[in-house]
């Protein structure tokens, strides 16, 4: 077993990837942004959460690795609860991949970017090698690994980005608007490497026709409360919950049903 893992509390087995309940959360300013979350999330799903600005997505978001702490409520990942107690395996088992790739890439070459949380963890040497081999692999990546970020693609450096989490093997990809500002070509390319990936994905975004395509699953985060969860198609064929909900789809998409 590798330095990632050695000393990961076991979890188990027929936990789902993850289990929100009663999640509440108000700002030191006294907004209150989630008003008691449930949802549940099983291994392998592929998951999209909508709403309008503001709904709270990310603020429910941030408590799925830590980086917030609940008011209220509880979090639980591949049935680890999220607290401090754990907190450096959840944050190996909840990859974010951010809007903004810049805001992931940092280091000279990608190959070192790949390799940073690994190698934080404590793998080293061939192990290492081969851990950033592999994440560049699954997104296409692999002949661009002495590289520079900076000398990349936008839709690169968001494959790049998608690599270094999937570096540290996580139970969950959250990805933060994965096809905004990508062209129509990288944003195909983007949509058959989340197709190909053997991980849980939650999808954060306002591309309804990017959510249908990828996620059979939908959630709708409104007003801090999960307004609605359902297939995907059935929940943007319903004319009423989208417009009470501010969701809308491209001029003359169709659902198809």
């Amino acid at each position: 077993m590798d330095a990632v893992t050695n000393d990961a509390p076991a979890a188990s087995g027929g936990a789902p990837s993850l289990e929100v309940a009663g999640l509440a959360y108000a700002y030191p300013d006294g907004h209150q942004a989630l008003f008691g979350v449930d949802l549940r999330v099983e291994r392998g799903e592929r998951v999209a959460l909508l709403g309008p600005n503001g709904a709270g997505k990310t603020t429910l978001v941030l408590h799925l690795n830590g980086i917030l702490e609940a008011g209220a409520g509880s979090v639980r990942v591949a049935g680890l609860p999220v607290g401090r107690e754990h907190m450096a395996e959840i944050r190996r088992r909840v990859g974010i991949v951010f809007q903004d790739p810049d805001d992931q890439l940092f280091m000279p070459t990608v190959r070192e970017d790949v390799a940073f949380g690994p190698a934080a963890a404590g793998l080293k040497g061939a192990e290492l090698e081969a851990r950033v081999v592999e994440a560049l692999e699954q997104v296409g990546m692999a002949e661009f690994a002495a590289r520079p970020p900076h000398h990349l693609s936008f839709g690169q450096r968001r494959r790049v980005a998608v690599a270094t989490v999937l570096a540290m093997r996580p139970e969950i990809l959250v990805l933060d608007e994965p096809s905004s500002n990508l062209d129509p070509a990288s944003r195909r390319e983007l949509a058959d490497i989340l197709r190909a990936l053997d991980v849980t994905v939650l999808m954060v975004t306002h591309d309804l026709p990017y959510a249908l395509e990828l996620c059979p699953r939908a959630l709708v985060l409104s007003d801090g409360v999960i307004a609605a969860d359902g297939p995907t198609g059935e929940l943007l064929s319903d004319a009423g919950l989208m417009a009470t909900h501010r969701l809308e789809l491209p001029y003359g998409f169709a659902v198809p049903r």
